[in-house]
């Protein structure tokens, strides 16, 4: 979905919309995690797309663990099998491009893939972070970095690191920058 012609009027116009067409409005924000635009869909109107992150946001960090589990698994690792066998969402395609992570030498490949899998390994999940600004470099280096941190640091840390990639898709989606 493209940015809104008129994105002072897109808001007011996603909060009238019928609980179906808002999910669909909001598809792909959330990772194959549709629940949290339904949920979302409640809480409307909404004043500004801060306004509706910020909702949405709070029905991700109030979800029962197993659901914010579940959102996080839902994510695909960076440079992974996925991005190889082009099964990405756009938004996941974008954003790992936009990166750099299409562009990996072999080295650096192998390099992520292997600090993905210890990731993997040490926390049951996939390594997320929202790569917007942030070069492939610094993406590896941040994977070291958290992999210093206990589980319970990770888990939150994934949840924030999400709800910033919902945040720049939203303003990406509603033509607010």
């Amino acid at each position: 979905m493209t940015a809104y012609a008129h994105p002072e009027h897109a808001i007011t116009q996603l909060s009238h919309q019928s609980q179906a067409e808002f999910i669909a409005s909001l598809d792909g924000i959330f990772e194959h995690s549709p629940w949290v635009a339904e949920r979302t869909w409640e809480k409307r109107p909404f004043a500004d797309v801060d306004a509706l992150h910020q909702a949405m946001c709070d029905v991700m960090l109030n979800a029962p663990k197993s659901e914010q589990l579940a959102l996080i698994l839902a994510h695909p690792e960076l440079a992974g099998k996925e991005a190889e066998a082009g099964t990405l969402t756009k938004e996941s395609t974008g954003e790992q491009r936009g990166a750099g992570l299409d562009q990996c030498t072999a080295e650096e490949l192998v390099r992520l893939r292997s600090l993905n899998a210890r990731y993997k390994e040490k926390f049951a999940f996939p390594f997320i972070v929202a790569v917007k600004g942030m070069s492939r470099h610094q993406i590896m280096d941040s994977v070291e970095e958290r992999l210093q941190n206990n589980e319970e640091q990770e888990f939150l840390r994934c949840l924030t690191e999400i709800g910033k990639i919902a945040g720049f898709r939203l303003h990406a989606r509603f033509g607010e920058e």
